[in-house]
């Protein structure tokens, strides 16, 4: 896709990408935290509240899918902050997963608290379109990066896949026929909650091709972010994780013949399954949990 008329063209066979991609996502699990420059974050008020109303644009000039995920871990040890991207984003064994896999097909209770401690957290990125922001006017009608997770890219879903018949499918995506997002932030149980978030009736955009042809051409690579290049080795990793836990040998609580030390306590219910796919150490949460663990390894 090189120009903008085989764009509006290829409209069709992009839906239907982005149809098979999504089906990918759920029958599968598949990390780089990007720089900051460039990405547009919802500003809240004092409350934990917060409105904003953005457009998810296509995917930039070159590229096929107008998203990207990847996956962080965040978690203290003895040895400090474990603050770093899951190389299982890019497909490779990450030492975090491997050491999660062990403890949790220990079949100890509290080793299984340790690796829900230390699960992944799973971002979303895409280009945006700024509609309206009232936290910040100037951020209007220009284009960002946008982080997100789970929570919100489960709305893009049930867009682009409607549960019942009487409901027409929309590429959210679609700069003709796609529609605004209504971000709608509430601080719920102190996290945020993006349940009062929706998609407006479809819409173009804007009314004039050549203006969106200039917005599109603005956007920036989604596949640099995750280009493998960004990601530490596994050995970087490693010796880092050793640090964190505080390890100087085999970690104590994989010898099975000593005791285990009881996890602090964590939000979720303890799941029955063992397999990769289903523990919750490989729980594919929201990214909100990642800006706190940075703002305490930061302090």
């Amino acid at each position: 896709m090189n120009t903008f008329a085989s764009l509006k063209q290829a409209r069709k066979s992009q839906f239907d990408t982005l149809t098979s991609e999504l089906n990918k996502l759920s029958s599968k699990s598949d990390n780089n935290s990007s720089k900051d420059d460039g990405y547009w974050k919802p500003v809240v008020d004092k409350a934990g509240n917060g409105s904003a109303v953005i457009r998810f644009l296509p995917a930039p000039v070159g590229e096929d899918v107008p998203f990207i995920r990847y996956w962080t871990h965040g978690f203290q040890g003895p040895g400090g902050w474990y603050i770093e991207n899951s190389l299982s984003s890019i497909g490779k064994p990450d030492p975090v997963m491997e050491l999660n896999s062990k403890l949790w097909n220990s079949g100890i209770e509290s080793n299984k608290d340790i690796a829900r401690k230390q699960k992944r957290n799973l971002h979303f990125v895409s280009n945006i379109y700024v509609v309206k922001d009232p936290a910040n006017p100037d951020n209007e009608g220009k284009v960002f990066l946008y982080k997100y997770g789970k929570k919100i890219f489960d709305k893009i879903e049930s867009a682009m896949t409607p549960e019942f018949d009487d409901e027409t499918a929309v590429n959210p995506f679609d700069l003709w026929e796609g529609a605004n997002f209504r971000l709608r932030i509430r601080n719920v149980e102190g996290y945020r909650n993006y349940d009062k978030s929706d998609f407006d009736t479809p819409s173009a955009l804007l009314n004039d091709d050549d203006e969106l042809e200039s917005i599109w051409k603005s956007e920036k690579s989604l596949q640099d972010i995750i280009d493998p290049k960004n990601f530490k080795s596994y050995e970087e990793l490693k010796s880092r994780l050793s640090r964190v836990l505080g390890e100087v040998e085999e970690p104590a609580f994989m010898r099975e013949e000593v005791p285990v030390a009881a996890a602090p306590a964590v939000r979720e219910a303890s799941s029955p399954a063992m397999a990769e796919s289903t523990a919750p150490w490989a729980s594919d949460d929201d990214d909100d949990d990642m800006s706190f663990f940075k703002k305490l390894k930061d302090d």
